[in-house]
């Protein structure tokens, strides 16, 4: 059976018979990808904690008929006990992970997890807010699958912004003339931090107060599940 090596983020695990776990994976060269890591459940594993969610690791597998086997495992990014130990961090990371395996069905997905990864970084770097480094993943990811939002001049008629209407099934921000019934009207602060959010610029961001950030999560979190096409569970585990 060939080997081959990877690049891979720890999405999830489940056990699997007594001292093996199945670990899924967003790997940089396959996408999304379920191994075997046996043994990894004994105390006496070499590599089972560089196999827990949010650790980023470079891999041996090799393939199997239903299944591929991890055969070595050393760490890239150690992102997982700093965010686990944090409510916060841990909520947030959860979201992001979900969200990046429900955008890298279907083939290799480099950009998905180059995000992702720069994303856990931030996270557990604990220098940034979660839930703002969790909303600009969402907006970044969910472009990156091809539906950038538009935060600035209305994004059904064209006319210049700024506007303060949102409507998440047309993609972003509309003019007054373009606004349906119930459309949310935003601070202009609001919007102001989903460009920020968007375009990774922190210094922005981080200056936004406590409503501003409340109205653009609530704006990520919408349009992200409007394009997956079903509500994500980790952002109503709390």
């Amino acid at each position: 059976m060939p080997l081959y090596r990877e690049q891979g983020v720890v999405l999830r695990t489940q056990k699997l018979g007594e001292a093996d776990r199945i670990v899924t994976m967003l790997t940089l060269g396959r996408g999304l990808l379920r191994a075997a890591a046996k043994g990894v459940r004994r105390t006496s594993s070499k590599f089972g904690a560089r196999l827990e969610p949010f650790m980023v690791a470079e891999l041996q597998l090799y393939e199997g008929r239903t299944l591929d086997t991890i055969t070595q495992a050393s760490t890239l990014g150690a992102y997982g006990p700093r965010i686990t130990e944090d409510y916060e961090r841990y909520h947030a990371g959860s979201v992001m992970v979900e969200t990046a395996e429900r955008l890298s069905e279907g083939g290799p997905a480099p950009e998905q997890y180059r995000l992702l990864v720069g994303a856990l970084r931030t996270l557990a770097q604990g220098r940034i807010a979660p839930g703002l480094v969790r909303d600009g993943y969402l907006l970044r990811a969910v472009s990156a699958a091809g539906w950038e939002p538009g935060f600035e001049d209305c994004v059904k008629c064209g006319a210049p912004g700024p506007h303060t209407h949102v409507v998440v099934q047309l993609g972003g921000v509309v003019c007054e003339s373009c606004r349906v019934p119930g459309a949310p009207s935003l601070e202009p602060g609001s919007v102001e931090l989903l460009a920020a959010l968007l375009a990774g610029d922190w210094d922005r961001a981080l200056a936004a107060g406590e409503r501003e950030r409340g109205q653009a999560a609530g704006i990520a979190a919408a349009y992200t599940q409007w394009h997956l096409e079903r509500g994500l569970r980790s952002l109503g585990a709390r």
